[in-house]
C-alpha cells in the first residue's frame, strides 16, 4: 500500500483553515525553511478510525487516518497546540492552544472549522472532558492552577490552585477526582526531602483534597494516566539522586527513570517502579497509556527513544506479595534485588521478565505522546514529525515508522534542541541535558553537587535562558562563559565524547531561547503593583538596579548577599543571576534555600546585602515582589 501523504490536499486544507482559524505562532524552520510540525499529544476517535495529531510548533492539528495511513486534513490553530480531547461521540474536538493568553479551541469535527474560542490562562495544556461531556478541565501551567470550562455556557466557572506547574491530568471514570500532575516541586531545595507531587482534586467540591508525595527526588512529572477500571493511576516521572555527588552516572546514580502506581481506593502511593535496566538508562519518560483490557501499560522514553510494554497484572502480584512478607521469617531470596517494599524504587531489575523494552527506528526522535487504538500502540515523535506503530498483541513486533510530512533536514537550532533533550548522548542513554534544566532549558528546582567546584558544595540548577548573554557560567563564576559550559557539560554531564559540531547545535539552541512573558503582567503590561515595586527597585534607598541592571537586570559580576550558608564554599561571592523569567526559576538563591522571592528579600536578607530592604513595610515588599515577578 502506498503511504505516501497527499501534500495537494494538505496545503489546499491549510488555506481553508488558515482563513477560520487565524494565524500560527512562529515555529522552529528545518534545513530547507519548512516548518517543523513537533508533534506533542494524540487523542483516537471513539471508533479509533481516526488520530488527531496536535503539532506544537506549528500551529496546526493534524488528522491521520490508521487505515491507510495517510494524513487526511490539517486544522490551523491559533497558538501552539498542547492538548486534545474528543467527546465521546467523535463530533467535537477540543484543542488547548498554548500562549501567555491561550484559548481552548472547540472544533466541529465533520466540518473541520473551530465552532469558538474560549479564554483560558497562561500556557493551557493537558484538557480531560468530564465522564458526563459537562465540564472541560484545563491545566494553566504559569497560572498553577487547573481551571473548570463550563460547556454549557463556555466560561470558565472555576479555578483550583495546585503547587506548581500542573501539565498533566486525568479523571476518575466516575468523575469523581482529577488527579493533576505537578511537573516541578514548590518548596525549598537545600532540605533534605525534595519532591513532586500529584494532587488531587475533588471535582464536586472544586478543592485539592490531597497532595500525594512521590519519592524523595521525584520531579519532571509528564504524564498521568488511570486504569480503564479506575483502580489505578500510574505517574511518569524522574528520581533524581540529587543528594550524592555527580562523580558518575552508572546505574542511575544521577537520574533514574520511574513511573509511580497509586492505588485509587484509598489515594495512596503504592510503590514506584525504575524503568532502566542496569546497563542501559530510559532517559525521559514522558507519556502513560493503558491498553483497553487494562492488562498492559506503557511509556514512552523521549530521551532514548523506546516504549516500555509492561505487564500490569504481573507487576501488581509482584508488588503485593511484600505485603505478606514483610516482618515473616520466610528465607532471605538472595536472588532479588529488592526485599522490601522500600527497596523497589532504587532496584533497576524490578521490571526483568515484567516488561518488554521496545527501540523505535533511528528515524523517530523523542516520542512525546502515546495513544492505544486496540493491540496497536502509536507514538508520536517530536523531533521527527513522525508517528510510531507497534503491534502490542505480538511479542516481536518490530516499530514502523510513519512520516507525517516529507522527511527534511534539520537546521542547527533544531538539532540543537534536539540533542539537548537526547538521553543517547549521554553514557549508557541514563540523562539528557533536560534532565536537570527541563524540556525547554529551564530548571529543575534542585540542588546539585557538580564537580567544578569541588565535592560538597550543592548549588541549585539555573536556567539556560541567556546563559551566553550573560557570562561568566556556574554560581561562582568558574567558567568563563556558557560556550565553555556546555562542552565541559558534554564531558562530565553526559560522560561521553560528541563532536564540536554537537556543541555548537546546543550553543545555537540556547541561544535561540527567547523570554515568554510573565503570568504576573495585565494585558502585557505592568500592573499597579508591579510599577510601584518598579520605582523601588531603582531608588536609591533599595538598590537593587545596582546589581540587577541593563537589559538583563544583571551586573554580571559576583557579590557577597549573605547566603553562604552552612557548606564551605571556596568563596563567599556568587554570581549576580539575570532576573529575566525569575518568575519560573524558583526556589531562589545559590542553594535554593528561599522557596519564593518574598523569601529572598525577607527571610534571607536581615543584613541588606541583598539589596536594602529590612526598612520596606510588608505592602512595599509586596510591590517590589510584584515587579520582580513580572520580568
Amino acid at each position: 500500500m502506498k503511504k505516501n501523504i497527499n501534500i495537494g490536499l494538505i496545503a489546499a486544507m491549510w488555506s481553508v483553515f488558515s482563513l477560520s482559524a487565524g494565524w500560527a505562532a512562529p515555529s522552529p524552520k528545518s534545513a530547507s525553511g519548512d516548518e517543523c510540525w513537533s508533534p506533542a499529544s494524540l487523542v483516537a476517535s471513539p471508533d479509533g478510525d481516526v488520530l488527531y495529531v496536535a503539532c506544537a510548533t506549528a500551529g496546526q492539528v493534524v488528522v491521520f487516518k490508521p487505515g491507510v495511513e495517510q494524513v487526511s486534513r490539517v486544522i490551523a490553530v491559533p497558538d501552539s497546540p498542547l492538548g486534545l480531547a474528543i467527546t465521546p461521540d467523535g463530533g467535537k474536538l477540543y484543542v488547548t492552544c498554548a500562549s501567555s493568553d491561550s484559548t481552548v479551541c472547540i472544533v466541529d469535527i465533520e466540518k473541520g472549522e473551530i465552532e469558538a474560542k474560549i479564554p483560558a490562562g497562561h500556557t493551557t495544556m493537558a484538557p480531560v472532558l468530564s465522564p458526563d461531556g459537562s465540564v472541560l478541565y484545563v491545566c494553566n501551567r504559569f497560572n498553577n492552577d487547573v481551571a473548570f470550562v463550563d460547556l454549557s455556557t463556555r466560561r470558565i466557572t472555576k479555578r483550583v490552585k495546585v503547587p506548581r506547574e500542573p501539565i498533566a491530568a486525568a479523571i476518575t471514570p466516575d468523575g469523581r477526582y482529577l488527579l493533576v500532575a505537578n511537573h516541578i516541586h514548590a518548596g525549598r531545595a537545600d532540605v533534605d526531602v525534595v519532591a513532586s507531587s500529584v494532587s488531587v482534586i475533588d471535582t464536586a467540591q472544586a478543592r485539592v483534597t490531597k497532595q500525594i508525595e512521590l519519592p524523595n527526588g521525584s520531579g519532571l512529572l509528564h504524564d498521568v494516566s488511570i486504569s480503564p477500571d479506575g483502580n489505578y493511576a500510574f505517574v511518569a516521572h524522574q528520581i533524581s539522586r540529587f543528594h550524592l555527588p555527580t562523580t558518575q552516572v552508572e546505574r542511575g546514580w544521577v537520574n533514574t527513570s520511574a513511573v509511580s502506581l497509586i492505588g485509587l481506593d484509598g489515594l495512596k502511593l503504592i510503590n514506584t517502579v525504575l524503568l532502566d535496566n542496569i546497563n542501559s538508562g530510559a532517559a525521559n519518560p514522558w507519556a502513560v497509556a493503558w491498553s483497553p483490557d487494562g492488562e498492559t501499560f506503557c511509556v514512552t522514553h523521549a530521551g532514548t527513544h523506546e516504549l516500555s510494554v509492561v505487564n500490569f497484572p504481573a507487576l501488581l502480584a509482584k508488588l503485593k506479595a511484600f505485603s505478606s512478607t514483610e516482618g515473616s521469617s520466610k528465607p532471605v531470596d538472595y536472588s532479588v534485588a529488592s526485599r522490601t517494599a522500600a527497596d523497589v524504587p532504587n532496584d533497576l531489575s524490578f521490571l526483568v521478565g515484567l516488561r518488554r523494552r521496545i527501540k523505535l527506528d533511528n528515524s523517530d526522535r523523542g516520542p512525546r505522546a502515546l495513544a492505544i487504538v486496540g493491540n496497536r500502540a502509536y507514538l508520536a515523535n517530536y523531533f521527527s514529525d513522525s508517528l510510531s506503530v507497534i503491534d502490542l498483541g505480538k511479542a516481536e513486533s518490530r516499530p514502523r515508522s510513519i512520516p507525517l510530512r516529507p522527511a527534511t533536514g534539520m537546521d542547527v537550532v533544531r538539532r540543537g534542541e534536539m540533542l539537548f533533550n537526547d538521553g543517547t548522548i549521554c553514557f549508557q542513554g541514563w540523562q539528557s541535558c533536560s534532565s536537570c534544566h527541563s524540556s525547554d532549558a529551564r530548571v529543575d528546582g534542585l540542588n546539585w553537587d557538580n564537580l567544578n567546584d569541588g565535592i560538597g558544595n550543592p548549588k541549585n540548577a539555573k536556567s539556560l535562558l541567556l546563559a551566553h548573554q550573560t557570562p561568566p557560567s556556574m554560581w561562582l563564576g568558574v567558567r568563563a562563559d556558557a560556550y565553555v559550559s556546555v562542552r565541559a557539560g558534554i564531558r562530565n554531564s553526559m560522560f561521553t565524547l560528541r563532536p564540536e559540531e554537537d556543541a555548537v547545535a546546543i550553543d545555537k539552541y540556547l541561544k535561540s531561547l527567547r523570554p515568554i512573558p510573565s503570568p504576573h503582567l495585565v494585558n502585557g503590561r505592568l500592573s499597579a503593583a508591579a510599577e510601584r515595586g518598579k520605582r523601588l527597585f531603582t531608588s536609591e534607598a533599595v538598590g537593587c538596579s545596582e546589581c540587577h541592571k541593563n537589559e538583563f537586570y544583571t551586573d554580571m559580576k559576583p557579590h557577597n548577599v549573605g547566603t553562604m550558608g552552612e557548606f564551605r564554599q571556596p568563596k563567599k561571592r556568587f554570581d549576580t543571576p539575570s532576573l529575566i523569567e525569575i518568575w519560573r526559576t524558583g526556589p531562589y538563591l545559590h542553594d535554593g534555600r528561599a522557596a519564593t522571592l518574598r523569601d529572598v528579600v525577607t527571610t534571607f536578607n536581615l543584613d541588606n546585602l541583598h539589596g536594602a530592604t529590612t526598612h520596606l513595610t510588608s505592602e512595599q515588599v509586596d510591590d517590589l515582589v510584584e515587579f520582580i515577578l513580572s520580568l
